[in-house]
């Protein structure tokens, strides 16, 4: 399969044959399966503090005829702590168990549990070659919110070179991106919580810059909001399907599409 190259200007340079991963089968329920994986091994894992509510001495006796016992009050079983005594006659309130203010919880969550999901290369491999093939599917970028008149799109070398973000800004309309840039613009208070840690805005998910290695572009590019840059034998089908909606609008350099035919990257 055959496309255009264009260049930093938006005209068109030549063509350029499209390697063998873009021709892969079209799977969303393979590269659902990676994205979750990923997601999964990301996640830091978290539970409470072993002795959560259970640092208070909530030792009562059933005992009959023992010193601070409960033998015959007629109060249930509940390990109970000394609220107030009068002489030999205590009060006391319950503690430490999971139904009484200030108990731990009964099943909290475990600090060691294994969040990972397990998935085989062979099938990590081709879900990756399926959302990079997805790139290339016009219906299927469209369908996830994107605005484009070239799918796919392939820039030619010079888009390494761009060091300004002006630049990047004023390339990325060239090539028919204005819409794409405007649309992740928009800021979006993020509901709950969240917004009081560090994350108060929603950012949506753009344009991705996939390069043949270190340059210039990966400055000029980190500040524009949507925008992730990737070096081509670093792709993964979290970056090409962001929350496992694969078809996400893709730039490609022309030398990242010559490293990716001739490194056969992702078929072995």
């Amino acid at each position: 399969m055959k496309t255009d190259v264009l260049s930093v200007e938006g005209k068109k340079q030549g063509s350029i044959e499209l390697p063998e991963q873009f021709s892969e089968e079209y799977r969303p329920d393979l590269i659902k399966r990676a994205v979750l994986a990923i997601q999964n091994h990301k996640r830091q894992p978290y539970g409470t503090m072993p002795e959560a509510g259970k640092r208070s001495s909530a030792k009562t006796s059933k005992r009959r005829r023992q010193y601070r016992g409960s033998y015959g009050k007629g109060i249930s079983r509940v390990p109970r702590k000394v609220h107030s005594r009068n002489g030999a006659h205590f009060n006391w309130v319950g503690a430490f168990a999971p139904s009484t203010v200030g108990g731990y919880r009964s099943h909290p969550p475990k600090s060691w549990k294994n969040w990972d999901l397990k998935i085989n290369d062979k099938e990590r491999r081709k879900a990756l070659r399926s959302a990079i093939a997805a790139t290339a599917l016009k219906e299927v970028v469209e369908a996830r919110g994107h605005l484009s008149s070239h799918v796919p799109l392939v820039a030619d070398n010079k888009v390494e070179l761009i060091s300004k973000t002006s630049e990047a800004v004023k390339m990325l309309e060239n090539l028919g991106l204005r819409e794409e840039l405007e649309r992740c613009m928009e800021k979006k208070i993020r509901a709950g919580k969240g917004k009081n840690r560090g994350r108060r805005y929603k950012v949506k998910k753009g344009v991705l810059l996939v390069v043949s290695g270190k340059c210039k572009l990966f400055d000029a590019a980190k500040n524009l909001p949507g925008v992730d840059i990737v070096i081509v034998s670093s792709l993964n089908a979290e970056l090409l399907a962001p929350g496992y909606a694969p078809g996400r609008i893709t730039i490609w350099s022309e030398r990242a599409i010559e490293r990716l035919a001739k490194e056969r990257l992702f078929l072995r």
